[in-house]
């Protein structure tokens, strides 16, 4: 996923333009990391009840999907591998670590019904964008503690 920065650059005359800069953000390499860079792709996009992104076909929107508000499962994936449609094994440790600290964990230990624990706890109504980014960053702080 990379971010685009706008900076003035000084010209010979005295003159300022703007450039735009591509920046690649590291990818994170920890679980403690995957789960920080997610609330922050949470906390930028928004938290999205029933999919992984909304239109996930791309039938009515033509924005990124990276750049669409998402469940907590796609943040993780999207944060570790830049797609949310990307499996990767930090992202489903990540997803594991998470599924079992939200409780009442999943009736089976593969890595389909982890996934559908995170998203069913993420799917409850009324649940916020804060409330799913600051269970993250617990997360996060839980997990650096116990390496």
């Amino acid at each position: 996923m990379s971010v685009q920065t706008i900076r003035p650059t000084d010209l010979p005359a005295g003159h300022r333009r703007t450039v735009h800069v591509d920046i690649e953000m590291p990818r994170p390499t920890t679980v403690a990391s995957a789960f920080r860079a997610a609330a922050r792709v949470l906390a930028a996009n928004g938290l999205y009840q029933g999919d992984y992104v909304p239109d996930a076909f791309d039938r009515e929107m033509c924005i990124p999907h990276a750049l669409r508000p998402m469940s907590i499962v796609a943040a993780l994936k999207t944060a570790v591998s830049g797609d949310h449609r990307t499996d990767s094994l930090l992202a489903d440790e990540a997803i594991a670590t998470v599924a079992l600290r939200l409780g009442d964990g999943p009736q089976y230990g593969d890595i389909f019904s982890l996934e559908a624990h995170v998203d069913s706890w993420g799917d409850v109504e009324g649940r916020t964008t804060e409330c799913a980014v600051a269970v993250l960053y617990a997360a996060a702080d839980a997990a650096a503690v116990t390496l």
